[in-house]
């Protein structure tokens, strides 16, 4: 009869634990990315830290994923803060509505991206690019585009100049790369895919981005919160050899209306609270800034939870 009872008392402390933990799902783009590896590690940690079933979500691209995120069917997303600008306000490629629900929870860290093709290439600057064969497109991920446009103007190249090898996402532009069917497609710095493929091919490298007025003007036409930035060559990091120029935005985590304050709360604080544990999980999160983690964006709301957090810790500046 004890142990009867004994089984009974554990079983029932089983359920009540699993009734009461939280569950919140990350939607992110398909494993090999950046914004997946990223969205892991938080994950991971949040699971160790809190009493939270998080969860990773892979959709198709940044438009699913922002579309997730609006109509409830999961609560985060770390995505470019350009992107998560013209889907608030219904632009461009979310010209069929304004997804109103988005909210940024926080500044992740500023990311980097850059165009990157096959050492043994021939390509050395965007200039180069003219005439060879780049990932165009982006069906499933609209914003390859704008980035690859952007990034082009830098050096005075537009699709025009350019034979266009149409591919559906970032993985898959890996892919066609790495299979000697393109020439040059972009990525963000430090995505395992990247690394892959360098293993693949006998070496990868970025191309440097021009940093004169005209070229960031060019850029700023296309992206205007994008910007410059200087990256240096380490361990993790596949493609770049010496120090370059490259285009940059700033990474946000962003977060539906309908989470509630104190998810947001808690999912903040162990992000900002545990940035060594996922530095070592990705070194990424090692440029995460710990005092200045929101920025005023034009058109976007902060979480109310996120404020909370902020103005408890003296991080918020109205």
């Amino acid at each position: 009869m004890k142990k009867t009872l004994t089984t009974l008392a554990a079983a029932l402390t089983l359920i009540s634990t699993t009734a009461s933990a939280q569950m919140l799902s990350f939607a992110t783009p398909p494993q090999g990315s950046v914004w997946n590896t990223m969205s892991t590690a938080v994950a991971n940690v949040i699971r160790s830290k809190e009493n939270v079933n998080a969860l990773v979500q892979p959709y198709s691209g940044n438009r699913a994923m922002m579309d997730a995120v609006d109509q409830g069917l999961a609560e985060f997303a770390i995505n470019d803060v350009n992107d998560v600008i013209i889907a608030a306000q219904g632009r461009f490629d979310y010209e069929d509505r304004a997804r109103s629900n988005l909210r940024v929870a926080m500044v992740i860290n500023p990311q980097p991206i850059g165009i990157f093709v096959r050492k043994d290439s021939g390509i050395n600057t965007i200039a180069d690019l003219a005439g060879k064969r780049v990932a165009s497109g982006w069906n499933a991920f609209p914003l390859g585009r704008s980035h690859m446009e952007a990034m082009m103007a830098t050096g005075g190249v537009s699709w025009d100049d350019v034979q266009q090898v149409p591919v559906p996402d970032l993985i898959r532009a890996a892919d066609t790369l790495a299979s000697g069917r393109l020439d040059a497609t972009f990525f963000a710095v430090g995505g395992p895919k990247v690394s892959e493929v360098d293993a693949s091919v006998g070496g990868v490298k970025f191309l440097p981005v021009p940093t004169d007025e005209a070229a960031q003007d060019a850029m700023l036409k296309v992206r205007p919160a994008f910007y410059i930035t200087e990256v240096y060559p380490a361990p993790h990091i596949a493609g770049i050899d010496e120090p370059i120029s490259m285009v940059t935005w700033d990474n946000v985590l962003v977060v539906g209306k309908h989470v509630s304050d104190e998810q947001v709360y808690k999912t903040v604080s162990a992000i900002l609270e545990n940035k060594d544990e996922l530095s070592a999980i990705f070194p990424g999160f090692r440029t995460m800034s710990l005092d200045e983690p929101s920025k005023a964006y034009p058109g976007l709301e902060y979480h109310p939870g996120a404020v909370r957090y902020f103005k408890e810790k003296g991080l918020w500046h109205e």
